[in-house]
């Protein structure tokens, strides 16, 4: 890859990860660097992502279906009802990332969010993003930080509120995922929402 724009199938350029594995392809159209709001919503993106820590992006992406299955749709208030039969069902399920470390602080992370305001983790993560106007496109993959100040802070404000598994280059993954940046190399097809 030589980590700029190339054309996919269709003839449309993309990020070349976008088209690295066949399962990439949706995603990287329809959902990365789409803005992501609610805090279920964003509750499944933090936990996917801390789950995602160490391993390819592929790995968490082709079992999430395994992963919404398991953790009730990622839905913060059934999630914190977990009891410790639920923490051992989900240690021995093959269909997502059995790794304890992750699974509880999931569990502590819902347990946790639960006690917030609708909204609030939302508003949270949100009030980390930066001005799109100081973010030029980037034209190679070279140029795609990993970690940036406002990804730092982001975790820092959600290590200060309690959350675990929350390091600033997860922090920014998220942020890329959810929209927060718009990563998406200049010239793909996916820029700006298109």
């Amino acid at each position: 890859m030589t980590g700029e724009v190339i054309p996919g199938p269709d003839g449309r350029l993309r990020c070349p990860w976008g088209l690295s594995a066949e399962d990439y392809v949706a995603y990287h159209d329809e959902e990365w660097g789409r803005p992501v709001h609610g805090d279920d919503a964003l509750f499944e993106r933090l936990c996917l992502e801390a789950f995602q820590s160490g391993l390819s992006w592929i790995t968490i992406l082709r079992r999430r279906e395994g992963f919404r299955k398991a953790f009730s749709g990622f839905r913060i208030a059934d999630v914190a009802r977990f009891t410790d039969a639920d923490r051992e069902r989900l240690l021995a399920d093959e269909g997502i990332i059995r790794n304890r470390a992750k699974v509880d602080a999931t569990l502590a992370n819902a347990k946790l969010l639960a006690d917030w305001s609708p909204g609030e983790l939302d508003a949270l993560i949100w009030s980390h993003a930066p001005d799109p106007a100081t973010r030029p496109a980037p034209r190679t993959l070279a140029e795609v930080p990993a970690v940036t100040d406002e990804s730092t802070a982001l975790s820092k404000a959600l290590k200060k509120r309690g959350l675990r598994f929350i390091g600033p280059t997860t922090a920014y993954a998220l942020m890329q995922a959810c929209g927060l940046v718009d990563d998406h190399l200049a010239g793909c097809v996916a820029r700006g929402g298109n």
